[in-house]
Order: structure tokens, then sequence, then C-alpha cells
């Protein structure tokens, strides 16, 4: 599998994600253990996943999914074949939060023991932390990556004006910079990457890890009425979609995926790593012939007039 350089990281990571805010949530142990496995098997090396992973779900207090990432490490022996990214600053419980000094030496700690190993490859910030300057929390980082407890780090869900801010800071004090940006953006959902962010990470050369790449499930074509969400985890996050628009791009994904002799997931993806900055979609699977079926949007090329096809339905 072809490798992309992750920013100025000095990571290379192959050209899809697996996003790992299901295990221990919609794919219990087991099934995330299977899952795991088949990535690898793939030849991909990318998986991210959030100390705050899956703490939405009644009875979870977040570190589900690192836990069982790390008992997988523990019993596969795959740590080495993993780029880790993981992410800090949502809220964790009592004063557990943010992007403080003091918070980010405890939490790095507790992700790593949940992960049972001794490095994370991607640190990220999980949203910007207004209340921290910007100086504190990007030396903290500094120190992690002395320590050798961080090899890289980067950012998710800033603003264009405040990533270019902490570029600067990094910059002007000498100290790491952000070489990845994780930001919202899929087939529908585009304006806010393509205004404002796209711009700045091409000018950066920052990785990027787009997340809801399938605008949670949206484009992979199963979900087409209200009908179709009943009863679904995801009924909240995918409603939104259903509108003329959303059908409009499902009519494209249909008669691009047709032409391919492909599905709509694997064009969606494929148009999203076609785009020149993007270096890793994240996507997620909780079934083995789900993983299957993705994973070989990665062996899809579209023609110039099918991503303008696709441009055109989602503009």
């Amino acid at each position: 599998m072809h490798k992309r350089k992750l920013g100025n990281s000095g990571l290379e990571v192959g050209p899809l994600a697996f996003g790992g805010n299901v295990f221990g949530w919609t794919a219990d142990e087991a099934q995330s253990f299977r899952l795991l496995d088949a990535f690898v098997d793939s030849g991909l090396n990318l998986v991210d996943t959030a100390d705050v992973y899956s703490s939405w779900v009644p009875g979870h207090h977040g570190g589900e999914s690192e836990s069982v990432m790390g008992r997988w490490f523990k019993q596969s022996g795959k740590r080495d074949r993993i780029v880790v990214a993981t992410k800090l600053g949502k809220p964790m419980g009592e004063g557990k939060k943010g992007l403080s000094r003091a918070y980010m030496q405890r939490a790095v700690e507790d992700s790593l023991r949940r992960l049972q190993t001794d490095y994370i490859d991607l640190y990220q910030s999980h949203e910007d932390d207004p209340n921290t300057p910007l100086e504190e929390t990007m030396a903290a980082f500094g120190e992690l990556m002395k320590q050798g407890k961080v090899r890289a780090i980067g950012a998710s869900n800033y603003s264009a004006t405040r990533l270019a801010e902490a570029l600067k800071v990094s910059k002007q004090h000498g100290l790491p910079r952000y070489e990845s940006l994780q930001p919202l953006y899929n087939l529908y959902d585009r304006a806010a990457y393509e205004a404002e962010l796209e711009p700045l990470c091409r000018k950066e050369k920052l990785g990027v890890i787009p997340y809801f790449s399938l605008a949670s499930g949206f484009l992979s074509g199963k979900y087409r009425s209200p009908q179709d969400l009943a009863n679904r985890a995801r009924k909240g996050m995918v409603g939104k979609y259903l509108n003329d628009r959303g059908l409009r791009i499902l009519k494209a994904l249909d008669e691009v995926a047709s032409a391919k002799k492909s599905t709509q997931a694997r064009v969606a993806l494929a148009w999203l790593m076609a785009q020149p900055t993007i270096t890793a979609p994240l996507v997620s699977a909780t079934t083995l012939d789900q993983w299957n079926d993705i994973v070989q949007a990665t062996q899809l090329q579209l023609t110039a007039s099918e991503m303008e096809q696709l441009n055109q339905a989602s503009a």
C-alpha cells in the first residue's frame, strides 16, 4: 500500500485511516480485534482514537477505545505496525479537560497506560482551549516530545484563525508545531474546510486527516428516507443530510458507482483521497464485510469527468 507523508512529521501513513471511535462501542472487543487485524492485513497503518471515546455511551467514562487498542497490542504484538493517533482535551471528568501543561502531563500518562505503549505517534489537541495560552500548550507538547512520549502533534476541530495563530506561536518561540489537522470534511460537508482551512493547510504543508469521511454513513447510500434511520445508532447525525442536496449527491454517487462497478462508499472515499491536501480520510467499520468493501476504495481511481460530476452535485 502506497504511503503518504503526514505533513513534516516524519510519519508515513497509508491513504486511509481507521476511526477507532467504534472500539468498545458499536464493535465489541472481540470484533474490534478482528477489525484491527483486517486493517493491518490490508497494508494500512494509521488508527485514530481519543481519550474521550466512548464517554457518550451510558455507563462509559471515556478510555474504552484506547483500552481495547491496548489489549489488542498486547495480544497481537502488532504495535510496531500501527501509527497510533490519539487526542486529548475534551472533558474526561472533574477538572480533566483542556490543554494546560499540568493536565497534558496527566492525560498523556493515562493514554499511554490504556494503550499499553511507551509512545504515541501522533498526539492531537481534540479541540481548541481558549483558556490556555497557545505558547503554554505548544511548549507542553515539546516537553512530551523531548521525553519520547510523543513523536508528532496535530490539531482537531481548530478554526483557520486559531490554527494559524498556533503555527505562528510555534515558529516565534522555536516550539514544535502542529503537523496535521483533523477537520470535518466529506463530499457533503465541504464549505467550512475548503473556504479557509484548505488554503492554510496547503500553504503550511500540513497533513489532513478528515473525519466523518462518509458523513456518518450517509454517503454509503444506505440512508435515503427517514424510515431507513429508524432505530439506528447514528439517526441524529444522519438526518440532517436527507434533503435535496443530499439526494442529489447520492444520485451522482449511484451513477459513478454503477459506471465503476463499485459502491457509493468507495466512490465517496476515492473522491476524498484524490483531494490534493488530503492525507488519509478517517473511516470506521463495525463488520469485516463493511471493512472489506471500504478498503477497496484505495484501489479506485476516478476520472477527471467523474470528479467533476461529484463536485457539481455537491457544490
